[in-house]
């Protein structure tokens, strides 16, 4: 009886260890480069979907260097790694889209979000917000500091950079029918590096001597060139807006460099993108009209391209930039 029981135990211990635990997803959350306070609040919703969603893990990656090179590195790694999905924020729209196939052809599923990858390249898109009302707030956020109009200057990310080209347009369209006062001198590429970024709005404020406002639709441009601004004691006589994350920012709006910004929410961002590939990874199918939850943010349903908005972007100035510093 004690053999027995002897074998019985050690039969079920074997199918024990011989059952493999249950496979816990896994979703790249692939940005532009690291260090960047933005893509850093969006890792943090990340991990707030995978909690909420369960045999989920996140992970959190990106260059050093904001370049496609470096990206397509990255994605080959996740290939390599047999990843389950792979969310990524582009740093150029078609340079990686033969990475990406790849990774869809090894049943890896793949979103972009934020800024977009072509179509061929990923499943589906998902815009923080409508692209022609971005554009046309980052304008106005200058136009309305500007009664009588005046030169502005554009400062954006990489000229390949998918989401600012795209904003940017917008924001050009806008002005002949909205802002007729505002005139668009120039617009620069800092390659969402503070240095290189620094450098090309001194040289903004060297070229053109009216300059009114510096728009940056980047939140690593429009801190440089607000420091730039403060440093050459331009407080007054330049105003710096853009997209700004709070926590970054607020030292900005309270010294007067910039009267406001705007932004979506960051944290919001990463948690959509990991509850969209999430359920990618489950098994919906991404489709035009196709509509999918994104949690306690709500539901977002694709385009013509497989492409949804998120957000309206929202209003900082004084009166409200203080409260949300202390979120994102």
């Amino acid at each position: 009886m004690k053999l027995w029981k002897l074998l019985a135990a050690t039969a079920t211990a074997a199918v024990l260890l011989a059952t493999p635990a249950m496979a816990q997803t896994r979703i790249a959350l692939v940005v532009k480069s690291l260090g960047n306070g933005f893509f850093d609040a969006a890792a943090k919703g990340a991990e707030e979907a995978a909690a909420e969603l369960g045999d989920v893990e996140v992970i959190y990656t990106g260059p050093t260097a904001a370049t496609a090179e470096a990206q397509i590195e990255v994605v080959n790694s996740l290939i390599a790694q047999q990843v389950d999905a792979i969310a990524i924020s582009a740093n150029d729209p078609d340079a990686l889209v033969p990475v990406l196939q790849r990774a869809m052809e090894r049943g890896i599923k793949v979103i972009s979000w934020d800024s977009g990858v072509a179509p061929e390249g990923r499943q589906l898109h998902l815009n923080p917000s409508d692209i022609n009302l971005i554009g046309e707030t980052i304008i106005k956020l200058a136009a309305d500091y500007l009664p009588e109009g005046g030169d502005v200057a554009i400062l954006s990310a990489a000229s390949t950079a998918t989401n600012q080209n795209a904003w940017i347009e917008a924001a050009k369209a806008a002005i002949p029918e909205k802002f007729p006062n505002i005139n668009l001198v120039a617009t620069v590429y800092g390659d969402d590096d503070s240095v290189k970024s620094t450098e090309e709005a001194r040289g903004l404020i060297a070229a053109y001597p009216d300059l009114k406002a510096i728009i940056a639709p980047t939140t690593v441009g429009v801190v440089a060139a607000a420091q730039v601004v403060t440093d050459q004691n331009l407080i007054g006589k330049i105003n710096v807006t853009g997209l700004a994350l709070p926590s970054e920012f607020k030292q900005f709006i309270d010294n007067g460099a910039s009267q406001a910004v705007a932004l979506w929410n960051p944290i919001d961002l990463g948690y959509s993108a990991v509850y969209l590939a999430n359920a990618l990874v489950e098994g919906a199918e991404a489709a035009p009209g196709a509509t999918f939850s994104i949690g306690h943010v709500g539901e977002v349903t694709l385009d013509d391209t497989n492409s949804a908005a998120m957000a309206a972007p929202f209003q900082f100035d004084a009166s409200n930039i203080e409260e949300f510093s202390k979120i994102y």
